[in-house]
C-alpha cells in the first residue's frame, strides 16, 4: 500500500495537528487515550506490546501503527482516529 485511505489520512493528520498544539501537561493527561489506541492497533496487527516511550514519541508510534492497521485492513480505523481526536483536550 502506497497511500492511506483518504478518510484515514485526513483523521490521522487532524490527530497529529491537535497533538502538536497541546501544552505538555495536556499531552501527558491525554497520553492514556493515545496509548490505548496504539496498543489496540498493535494487538490487531502484530499482537505485540508497544513500549511506552513517552508523549514525545507517542504520536510517531500512532502514525506507524495506523499504516500497519490500514495495510492489515483493520475496520473502522478512521472512526477510531476521529474518536481519539474528539477525546483530546
Amino acid at each position: 500500500m502506497n497511500r492511506l485511505p483518504e478518510d484515514v489520512q485526513r483523521e490521522l493528520e487532524r490527530v497529529v495537528r491537535r497533538w502538536r498544539e497541546l501544552p505538555v501537561d495536556h499531552a501527558l493527561a491525554a497520553s492514556r487515550d493515545v496509548r490505548e489506541l496504539v496498543q489496540n492497533l498493535a494487538n490487531a496487527t502484530a499482537g505485540e506490546s508497544v513500549p511506552d516511550l513517552g508523549p514525545a514519541v507517542l504520536i510517531d508510534q500512532l502514525r506507524v501503527l495506523v499504516w500497519d492497521a490500514a495495510s492489515a485492513g483493520v475496520p473502522d480505523l478512521a472512526d477510531s482516529l476521529a474518536d481519539l481526536r474528539r477525546a483530546l483536550p
